[in-house]
């Protein structure tokens, strides 16, 4: 048993900037708040943390580690099957490098969590996986083996086969794949259900692997969708609202461009990378001011590092250059933690300091968006993971 006391507790649900405890009990947390009678709890290794500010343990919403190992060029790079435009059978835990070096800095930064996956070379490119960061084997290691479809618009896809004189080469182009194969897959879904629920007359149809794991966006699996620019971002919408799917536009650059739009659609977003150059054309717009203007319109949205386009370690960094454009505080650490869990469904698990979630907590020896700010402690699953 743990017990973290005087803390400057940063719970992210009931309890913020409080003096509190956190009980914890094997990999979960038992109890956690203010006035709670520890006495009761004999033998229990206590870490005092007065003077220090403790939150939930950071959850990336989108990045690439372990798929896209830092340092090495084709031996580590499993980032984009590009023999085919459409991949949806393809699963990113299937990649996932658990002892490259970047899961050590990453859960030294006090990220805790990661949503990871296939890259945006194709229209269709796999499922992400959400993962902890510290661990011996993905396998012991995972949250959540799938939790999203990744699709993608913009320049990448037609970057990429163009290439080759091979489709698509167009934003067009992109698009109607995507339409294309979310037909086949709704019309798939169908005769499936159909014929498991013994529709007279309905046969099962032939197995078909692409179809079979793309289906599943009709039963409520998130989509995620890259779109840098306001067109593609319109696109993504108009795809969303045409198969009526469950779905985040991540990147999302150019959307404090649009607000009003994307604000009437109802639509949730997944931020970044911002900090850096950059680095093509459909970038020239980013802005640390973006922030703010989807604060002001009420429109949810997480922050990503996309990892390694910039690396997790930086993740602090870039949020308090949001900040420092007008972005709050809460909604910046939000974005960070149990907002960027719940636009990946996994917030039932981590994102927020709650009685029955993952014992993932960071002890921080300073202000959080303060640049000389670092982890006094990780966590994760009730264990020390690294301290300063």
């Amino acid at each position: 048993m743990l017990i973290i006391k005087n803390a400057n507790l940063i719970t992210m649900a009931k309890d913020n900037y409080v003096n509190g405890s956190i009980v914890v009990e094997g990999k979960k947390i038992l109890e956690v708040g203010t006035n709670l009678d520890l006495s009761k709890y004999k033998d229990a290794e206590i870490i005092d943390a007065a003077g220090l500010y403790v939150t939930p343990g950071l959850v990336d919403p989108h990045c690439h580690l372990g798929v896209m190992e830092v340092g090495i060029q084709f031996e580590g790079n499993d980032t984009n099957e590009m023999s085919s435009p459409i991949t949806p059978e393809l699963r990113g835990l299937d990649s996932i490098y658990v002892k490259d070096m970047a899961f050590e800095y990453t859960y030294k930064s006090g990220i805790t969590s990661v949503n990871t996956g296939p890259g945006s070379a194709n229209v269709i490119g796999g499922t992400f996986a959400a993962i902890k960061t510290y661990g011996d084997t993905v396998d012991e290691m995972v949250i959540k083996e799938e939790t999203c479809m990744k699709m993608a618009l913009g320049e990448n896809p037609k970057r990429v086969y163009s290439n080759g004189n091979k489709g698509p080469m167009t934003r067009m182009a992109s698009a109607a794949l995507m339409r294309e194969w979310l037909f086949k897959a709704k019309e798939y879904h169908a005769k499936v259900n159909d014929f498991k629920n013994g529709v007279e007359g309905a046969k099962e149809p032939a197995f078909d692997m692409k179809l079979n794991s793309l289906m599943r966006v009709f039963d409520g699996m998130k989509v995620k969708i890259h779109a840098h620019r306001a067109d593609d971002i319109m696109t993504a919408i108009r795809v969303i609202k045409e198969f009526n799917l469950n779905a985040t536009i991540d990147h999302a650059t150019e959307a404090y461009l649009i607000p009003e739009q994307i604000k009437e659609a109802n639509v949730s977003l997944i931020i970044g990378p911002t900090l850096g150059m950059a680095s093509k054309y459909e970038l020239v717009n980013k802005s640390f001011k973006s922030g703010k203007v989807l604060e002001d319109y009420n429109i949810p949205f997480a922050i990503m590092t996309d990892h390694p386009v910039i690396t997790l370690d930086t993740t602090l960094v870039q949020a308090a250059l949001f900040v420092k454009e007008g972005l709050s505080e809460e909604q910046a650490l939000r974005a960070l933690t149990i907002d960027a869990a719940k636009l990946n469904e996994i917030d039932d698990r981590v994102g927020s300091l709650e009685v029955g979630k993952d014992a993932d907590i960071v002890i921080w020896d300073g202000k959080i968006f303060d640049i000389m700010t670092r982890p006094e402690k990780v966590i994760i699953n009730g264990k020390v993971v690294h301290s300063k």
